[in-house]
């Protein structure tokens, strides 16, 4: 990374980066890495920083300790009551998604444990994500009077409507093989299994182009907006712009001589 950096004692987002993989912890084990204003804060200047930082091709988020995450901290809810605080919270909250989704890196959520509420959303907003057997997501605010608005934005775009309705309106666990079944998440392994099955699918990411993974993160979420015939236009103007590129270029002329593409990005 562009600055080495060192994670202080207490810090609530752990960061490390090996061979161009950034790994990202949320680190409040001791509340299942519940989610309050000063954890949202770390995490958000961490992805700022990641956005701007070339040597990094793939992130990974993940929980510390024995649960990925459980949404928010409901007890710094209730203790600040107000319209401002609530407010503030839940729109920074949102910030935090769109930026994953705003990232040039492809992100991966490494998922065990419960995965609940905004922790379901946060799983819903990563690009990718792996899962133990053993874990378990739902959007549970329902069960107490809170329904899941913000998690239901990405979750919605992630499975079937009626799908997405049903966990909103019941907030029932699925376990992890359901979540595979219905588009929730990529691959479900044995836990004994998830750090291995993350880095393998990273390294994949780490062999590809740079600039090319950017690009086509941005396109696809993009064209999934537009309607069918505006899609196609775009995608038409992207990969023309694609195939005329240096690594476009080297990918094919490695392809056609067959030997490996010597990447410069």
């Amino acid at each position: 990374m562009n600055a080495p950096r060192e994670n202080a004692p207490g810090q609530l987002v752990l960061l490390e980066d090996t061979g161009g993989i950034a790994t990202v912890t949320l680190n409040r084990p001791a509340q299942f890495n519940a989610i309050n204003g000063a954890m949202l804060t770390e995490l958000q200047a961490i992805l700022d920083r990641l956005a701007h930082d070339s040597a990094v091709r793939v992130v990974v988020i993940a929980g510390a300790g024995r649960a990925f995450c459980p949404g928010h901290d409901l007890k710094e809810l209730l203790a600040h009551s107000d319209a401002t605080f609530v407010g503030d919270l839940f729109r920074r909250c949102c910030d935090v998604m769109l930026s994953i989704r705003h990232l040039p890196q492809p992100v991966i959520a490494k998922v065990h444990g419960i995965a609940t509420a905004a922790g379901c959303q946060l799983v819903a907003a990563c690009d990718l994500a792996v899962a133990a057997d053993d874990a378990r997501f739902a959007t549970s605010g329902i069960n107490f009077g809170l329904f899941c608005a913000t998690p239901g934005v990405p979750v919605s775009r992630n499975v079937s409507q009626k799908r997405a309705f049903e966990m909103l309106m019941t907030g029932d666990f699925i376990d992890a093989p359901t979540a595979l079944a219905w588009g929730l998440v990529n691959r479900v392994v044995p836990s004994t299994r998830l750090d291995a099955e993350i880095a393998a699918l990273a390294q994949r990411l780490v062999d590809k182009p740079r600039a090319v993974l950017a690009a086509g993160k941005t396109f696809f979420y993009r064209q999934l907006e537009e309607k069918l015939e505006r899609a196609y236009e775009d995608a038409s103007d992207t990969i023309t712009r694609n195939m005329l590129s240096e690594d476009a270029q080297e990918g094919v002329a490695a392809f056609v001589a067959k030997r490996k593409p010597r990447w410069e990005t």
